[in-house]
């Protein structure tokens, strides 16, 4: 059996999740970016710094 169209596939698929996949995630940041309730990162320079290991 002849699998030549196998490879073009798998490539269109793995491109696909990976367009799905950057824009959920553009999305979720979008929407945390915006959120005023948001905790800032610890990197921030409005952050709360670096917290002390437990």
């Amino acid at each position: 059996m002849d699998f030549n169209f196998l490879l073009p596939l798998l490539a269109m698929f793995t491109l696909l999740a990976a367009l799905v996949f950057s824009l959920y995630s553009k999305a979720v940041t979008e929407k945390k970016r915006k959120d005023p309730n948001a905790p800032k990162s610890s990197l921030a320079k409005d952050g709360p710094g670096p917290q002390p290991l437990r």
